[in-house]
């Protein structure tokens, strides 16, 4: 009932919209001359919408969302048994849970409705830094901007999950930020300019190695950027002057100095930590989520992850997921591995929801609720057995086709802004094709490049579909003409 009164909205919206000019111009007048007031004011709904979402419905999660919580919350449930094997085996997961125990400290808060208004915060200071990127890199946007992330916001229900896909987001939007006012700053010669290059280059180092710590896998636009900057000075380098040298020096040095302190300082903190007792020759080697996303449906592999707690050395895990991956790869052979990649990157990519309810034991509360009070109405959108759990699947992978229509329809500039966050996912895509993937869970830490290349690739779509019709258009004049003179 809900998906089809939500069709039928859209369908009367976009009718009276084309077939009634009053409709048309209170339309345009809302949400195109006034874009910004009417975005800023949706923003605010979506944001009161969060607050009382996470105020009715905040079940404890299992898998490792709650191994974080459980962990963080008393000193006691770090020294058990269990919580030291876990961060043995996944020691990147350890500065986020040191953060998290000192949210409790300081607040006195540790129930996991706590942790997720953190995650919303998180998740909207992401969407804030968003904005600000879209405001340093291409002001006219902004009001498409503020559209896509309130449609954003309105179908992301992992504020309800407080783990590192949604927690890293902020770290994400921060260094795009800060690279993109790097790239502006670079081009004026004021002093504002330059307190501002100094600034975003200290900041960018810091933000991409706290990223670093926090998802390593989100670091890839990183790569990105750099080998984007790299070919465009290699086409530039003969028209560069002393002043551009100096200045791409210093912000090399800042980076790269902001960047070592930071890591030097968190690794330390690692190291030097004593609320967990971890054994870190056990940590799990990288090979072994290569030899995961071969299996399956290219994720989660339950019987090579136990072998992984079984096995001792990191040369018996090593070895063994070594032996895994190769058995896989010989018994699919080229043409099935392909095959694979292609089933993969389906699975990857195809999901609006981001894989919401199919990861692990995900709620622990009953996952049926009924229809009585607020708390439970809510629920039945985002629990498993949900009476409108379909609705909430329908307007999420709406919002998901329409971004990704949008990036796909934006095809032609060729500009080194574009051609990083273009290249951005790629990256992403073939470091899930490679690694632990097999679910668009994954996606979320890339979040901040699909919503910014869907915003800049906005305008360039919409004059593609003009030009479109304006051919179908055309022909259809010289068909009429043509029946004519018949």
């Amino acid at each position: 009932m809900v998906t089809t009164g939500l069709v039928i909205a859209i369908i009367v919206i976009f009718v009276m919209n084309y077939a009634y000019p009053w409709a048309h111009k209170f339309l345009y007048d809302v949400f195109i001359t006034h874009r910004i007031l009417t975005g800023s004011l949706m923003l605010l709904v979506i944001l009161v919408g969060q607050i009382f979402f996470v105020t009715y419905v905040h079940p404890v999660a299992g898998f490792d969302a709650g191994a974080l919580h459980y962990a963080a919350i008393s000193a006691e449930n770090a020294k058990e048994p269990n919580m030291t094997a876990y961060y043995s085996l996944y020691p990147n997961n350890l500065l986020t849970t040191l953060f998290m125990h000192w949210l409790t400290e300081i607040s006195g808060q540790t129930s996991w409705q706590f942790f997720d208004y953190v995650t919303l915060f998180l998740v909207d200071l992401s969407a804030s830094f968003n904005l600000l990127s879209v405001y340093v890199v291409q002001r006219r946007s902004l009001g498409v901007a503020i559209y896509i992330h309130c449609a954003w916001l309105a179908v992301f229900p992992s504020i309800i999950m407080p783990y590192t896909d949604a927690w890293v987001l902020p770290f994400v939007s921060l260094f795009l930020l800060f690279y993109f006012i790097m790239r502006k700053a670079v081009t004026s010669s004021t002093i504002m300019s330059q307190v501002a290059l100094i600034l975003s280059s200290l900041g960018f180092g810091i933000s991409v190695v706290l990223t670093y710590f926090v998802k390593p896998s989100a670091i890839v636009p990183v790569i990105a950027i750099v080998i984007v900057e790299l070919l465009s000075w290699l086409i530039r380098k003969k028209h560069f002057t002393m002043r551009q040298v100096i200045l791409t020096l210093t912000m090399l040095i800042m980076v790269g100095g902001s960047a070592g302190m930071t890591y030097m300082l968190a690794n330390e903190k690692s190291r030097n930590q004593t609320y967990l007792k971890i054994d870190r020759s056990r940590a799990i080697p990288p090979i072994h989520f290569m030899a995961m996303g071969v299996y399956g449906e290219g994720g989660y592999d339950t019987e090579q992850a136990v072998e992984m707690s079984v096995l001792q050395t990191k040369k018996e895990k090593t070895d063994y997921s070594v032996k895994m991956l190769t058995k896989r790869l010989k018994k699919l052979g080229a043409l099935g591995y392909l095959k694979f990649l292609v089933m993969k990157q389906r699975n990857n990519t195809a999901d609006g929801t981001f894989a919401w309810l199919k990861e692990g034991h995900f709620f622990r509360e009953n996952q049926k609720p009924n229809n009585k009070g607020i708390s439970n109405k809510i629920k039945n959108y985002v629990f498993l057995y949900g009476r409108h759990i379909a609705d909430f699947r329908f307007a999420a992978q709406l919002w998901w086709i329409t971004l990704l229509v949008i990036i796909a329809l934006g095809f032609g500039p060729r500009s080194d802004l574009i051609q990083i966050l273009r290249l951005s996912l790629v990256g992403g895509f073939m470091f899930l094709l490679l690694f632990e993937g097999g679910r668009s869970r994954y996606l979320i830490q890339y979040l901040p490049c699909i919503l910014l290349l869907a915003t800049i690739s906005f305008e360039r779509a919409v004059a593609n579909i003009k030009h479109l019709f304006g051919w179908y258009e055309v022909k259809v004049d010289e068909a009429e003409a043509a029946d004519e003179k018949v």
